[in-house]
């Protein structure tokens, strides 16, 4: 008799739902302590210090030149890394200036923007709506003492818009293996990030104590967060792994109250549960429009 499929049970979905917490807490954690070297060598800096030693760390993981790639795939993982460059480098600059859980929010627009603009349901004005309401609480339109800096928040879209065009890129590189397509664009990432680090920070990139504080950003902000997220992508659905993710902002804030001591008012915490949700709305509701 041929044995039926069933669903998940709970315990065996626990460990990649505990993988998935534990890297949005890692990615949190290592870039607040990556914006703790701002005041040495810079946002730039800092970028290419953390873009430049991830790709070193993954390059050594996976060492993707044991799998043979295409003249078209090299093409599409080269553009999908330039994207993943710029959203990094722009993330970073958004900081100087913006909270930490203020910018994620924002950067987060760009891939809702991709899920919205392909589907055409009339349950995604209701998303909209939400994001609107949230960009209309945190965008600098009213002088206040929580109002935030016009330019950190033009990098933030800048990051949002660079996140939207490396999904797409990604999704052209995606039959191909996950160590292989990281680790090579992150080091296409490198050619974008790390030559604006060096012009900024100069020699101070190569004090020793700055590379090793790097190389620990490193680990924990990338190294860490993409094995756990791998790991979790094949024993998770999709929509459970991208509703989960959705709560990276709500993380984010968290370690900017708790490492950066970045105070939020009761609007901006409100705008960031409004652009989480519509997320997560998203998320649910087209995989339900699926079913």
């Amino acid at each position: 008799m041929q044995a039926t499929s069933s669903p998940s049970p709970l315990p065996a979905l626990l460990l990649p739902a505990i993988a998935v917490i534990c890297a949005v807490c890692a990615l949190a954690l290592g870039t607040s302590y990556a914006k703790q070297l701002f005041p040495v060598i810079g946002a730039q800096g800092t970028s290419a210090l953390r873009v430049g030693m991830s790709a070193l760390v993954l390059l050594i993981l996976w060492r993707p030149w044991r799998w043979p790639i295409s003249t078209i795939d090299l093409h599409a993982v080269v553009r999908y890394g330039l994207a993943l460059g710029c959203m990094n480098l722009m993330f970073y600059m958004a900081l100087r200036s913006i909270p930490f859980g203020v910018a994620v929010a924002i950067e987060f627009i760009g891939p809702l923007a991709v899920a919205l603009y392909y589907s055409r349901r009339r349950l995604d004005y209701l998303w909209i709506a939400l994001v609107v309401l949230g960009l209309a609480l945190l965008l600098p339109i009213r002088s206040s003492a929580h109002s935030l800096d016009p330019v950190g928040v033009a990098w933030a879209f800048g990051a949002a818009a660079a996140w939207a065009t490396y999904i797409i890129f990604g999704k052209r590189a995606g039959h191909l293996h996950a160590g292989q397509s990281v680790s090579l664009g992150l080091l296409a990432a490198s050619f974008v990030v790390v030559p604006v680090g060096v012009v900024h920070a100069g020699a101070a990139l190569l004090q020793p104590e700055i590379l090793l504080f790097g190389l620990g950003v490193a680990i924990v902000s990338s190294a860490i967060p993409i094995s756990l997220e791998m790991y979790a992508l094949k024993r998770l659905p999709r929509e459970t792994f991208g509703i989960m993710l959705s709560i990276e902002p709500v993380v984010a804030a968290l370690a900017g109250l708790v490492f950066l001591h970045e105070t939020l008012s009761s609007a901006q915490w409100l705008a960031i549960l409004c652009i989480m949700l519509a997320s997560i709305g998203s998320i649910a509701s087209a995989h339900r429009a699926r079913r």
